[in-house]
C-alpha cells in the first residue's frame, strides 16, 4: 500500500508545460537568409553546377584552340557536347538525391558523390566515343583538361553552398518556413529532434509538454483539456500546418487519445519516433503484408555495390594480366627450368561465405601441401627453392591469382584467404573469424598494408589481422579499394617482407 501510494500521479496543478517560442526570431537570422526556400536554393545548385560543366567545357575548348591553333574552330562542337555532359551529370545527381537540401550538410558525402558521378559519366562519354569512332574528332587535350578542370569547380561551389546552408541552420533554421507545434512528453524535447525538424522546414512555434505519469492516466484528456483547449485555439488563430507528438511508442493508449482529441483540428498530425524506435527505424524499412521490417544488419556489400566492385575487379584484372604477362611468362620459365614439378601450385581456400576454391599462385616450394596439416612458410625455410625464395620476397608469386579474380573467386582486394586447415584452426579461437568470409577474399588487404603480410607467429597477432579485415568489410568504398592497390605497390617495391 506505501508503494502504491508513493507512486507519481498525474495531478491536475501541473500536468502541462506550455513553452513559446521565439517565431520569428530576427536577431539570429539576416534578413536575406531568412526569405530563402529550400526549393530555391536547391534549384540553384542545380543552376550552378550545368553553369559550371558548360562554361568550364567551353573555356577548355576555347583555351585549347588559343593555344594549340588548330585548322578547324570545333567551339561549337564542344559546347554542344558540354551541354550534353551537364543535363547527363545534373539527371545522375538528381536521382541520387544530391541536390536535397540536408545532403549539403554532409561535405565529405556530397564530395565522393560528387566525384564518383562525375567519373563514372566521364568513362561512359569516353567509351562512347570510341564506339563511334568519333576518337579522332576531339581534341585530346580539351578532353582531359574539362575532366580535371570541371570537378575541382563543382566541389569549390558545392563547398559555399554547403556552408551557406550549414550557418543558415546554425542560425535558427531559416529554411524553416511551415508553421507547427509540438505535443512532447517531458525528457524527449531534445534539441536534436527540433533541430531535425527545424532542418526539414518546420518552425515550432509552441510546444505542450507534458509529465511521463499523465501518460498513463486514463483521465488524460480531462487533466488536460483546458491547457488542450487553448493549444487548438492557438493552432486555428495562427495558421498552423502540422502538429509533432513526441511522444514514446510504447504509450499508444495517451496517443489514440490525444489523435482523437486534436480531430477537430483540419492539419496533419504526425508521430515523431522516440529514441528506442529511432534506432531500429534508421536502417531500411520493408514490409511483409502488414508487417514492418527493419533489416538491422545488411550485407556488407549491396547489390549495387557487389557490381560496382566486380567491375573495378574486371578491369583491374584484366589490365593487370596485359602489364605483367612478360614477368609471368619469364617466371614460368624460371621455375621449369630450376626446379621439377609443375610451375602453378594450387591449394584449397574459402572464399565468399565459406565457399572452397582452388587458388593459383606460382610454385615456390619443392612440396605441395593441400591438406589436414599445413605449416606456414618461416624464415629461411628448406622447402622454398632459390628462385621462390625471389619471388615470394617480390610478391611475383601471387600474380596467378589474377586468374581467381576473373574467374569470381577472389577480389583484387579484400581478406586474405588462408588454407581451409589454418581457417579452422583459426575459428575456433577467434570469435569474429569467420565474418572475413562476408567477401571475397583479395590478392592484398587492408590488413597487408598496415604491416601484416606474410607469417603469423601467434594467434594475437592473426587476432589483430583479422581485426583489420572485419574494419575493410564495414567501410569498404571503391575509393579504399583504389588507395589499398596503390599502398600494396608502393610496400611491395619498398619493403618485401614476405619469405
Amino acid at each position: 500500500m506505501t508503494i502504491a501510494s508513493a507512486r507519481p500521479t498525474c495531478a491536475a496543478d501541473s500536468p502541462v508545460e506550455i513553452h513559446v517560442l521565439d517565431e520569428a526570431n530576427p536577431a539570429r537570422a539576416s534578413l536575406v537568409v531568412r526569405w530563402w526556400r529550400p526549393n530555391i536554393v536547391e534549384l540553384l545548385a542545380l543552376v550552378a553546377d550545368a553553369i559550371i560543366i558548360v562554361a568550364s567545357g567551353v573555356g577548355c575548348a576555347a583555351g585549347y584552340q588559343i593555344y594549340a591553333r588548330p585548322e578547324h574552330d570545333q567551339l561549337d562542337v564542344y559546347t554542344a557536347l558540354s551541354f550534353l555532359v551537364a543535363l547527363n551529370f545534373i539527371l545522375l545527381i538528381k536521382v541520387q538525391h544530391g541536390y536535397a537540401l540536408k545532403n549539403f550538410t554532409d561535405l565529405p558525402q556530397l564530395f565522393k558523390k560528387t566525384l564518383a558521378t562525375w567519373t563514372a559519366l566521364f568513362s561512359a562519354l569516353i567509351v562512347i566515343t570510341f564506339a563511334m569512332k568519333a576518337s579522332n574528332q576531339v581534341s585530346r587535350g580539351t578532353i582531359i583538361s574539362f575532366y580535371l578542370v570541371t570537378p575541382v569547380l563543382l566541389l569549390l561551389a558545392k563547398a559555399a553552398i554547403a556552408r551557406f546552408v550549414t550557418t543558415a541552420l546554425r542560425n535558427g533554421g531559416a529554411f524553416a518556413r511551415r508553421r507547427a507545434v509540438a505535443i512532447a512528453e517531458r525528457g524527449l524535447l531534445s534539441s536534436e529532434a527540433m533541430a531535425e525538424l527545424t532542418q526539414h522546414g518546420y518552425r515550432i512555434t509552441r510546444i505542450m509538454e507534458l509529465r511521463p505519469e499523465c501518460l498513463t492516466s486514463p483521465a488524460l484528456i480531462p487533466s488536460i483539456g483546458p491547457r488542450l483547449d487553448d493549444f487548438v485555439a492557438y493552432a486555428r488563430e495562427n495558421q498552423i500546418e502540422q502538429v509533432f507528438l513526441l511522444l514514446k511508442w510504447d504509450h499508444w493508449h495517451a496517443i489514440d487519445m490525444i489523435a482523437d482529441a486534436l480531430r477537430i483540428l483540419p492539419i496533419p498530425v504526425n508521430l515523431v519516433s522516440d529514441p528506442d524506435v529511432s534506432r531500429f527505424l534508421r536502417y531500411p524499412v520493408t514490409t511483409a503484408g502488414s508487417s514492418m521490417i527493419a533489416e538491422i544488419r545488411r550485407a556488407p556489400i549491396s547489390r549495387q555495390e557487389q557490381a560496382l566492385k566486380r567491375a573495378f575487379d574486371l578491369i583491374g584484372a584484366s589490365l593487370g594480366l596485359l602489364v605483367f604477362a612478360p614477368v609471368m611468362l619469364m617466371t614460368a620459365i624460371l621455375i621449369k627450368c630450376t626446379s621439377t614439378g609443375p610451375v602453378l601450385f594450387r591449394q584449397t581456400r574459402n572464399g565468399f561465405n565459406g565457399r572452397a576454391f582452388k587458388i593459383y599462385k606460382f610454385r615456390t616450394m619443392r612440396v605441395l601441401e593441400d591438406g589436414p596439416i599445413i605449416l606456414q612458410a618461416r624464415r629461411n625455410d628448406p622447402r622454398v627453392t632459390p628462385v621462390g625464395r625471389w619471388l615470394r620476397k617480390t610478391s611475383i608469386d601471387e600474380l596467378p591469382q589474377l586468374l581467381n579474380v576473373l574467374l569470381g573467386d577472389m577480389s583484387l582486394v579484400g581478406p586474405r584467404p588462408h588454407a581451409a586447415a589454418h581457417n579452422s584452426e583459426y575459428e575456433q579461437v577467434i570469435s569474429n573469424y569467420a565474418f572475413r568470409q562476408h567477401v571475397k577474399p583479395g590478392i592484398t588487404g587492408w590488413a597487408q598494408v598496415n604491416g601484416y603480410r606474410g607469417e603469423t607467429l601467434t594467434v594475437n597477432m592473426m587476432k589483430s589481422r583479422v581485426d583489420l579485415d572485419l574494419w575493410y568489410i564495414n567501410n569498404w568504398s571503391i575509393w579504399l579499394d583504389a588507395k589499398i592497390i596503390l599502398r600494396t605497390v608502393v610496400q611491395v617495391t619498398r619493403d618485401p617482407v614476405a619469405y
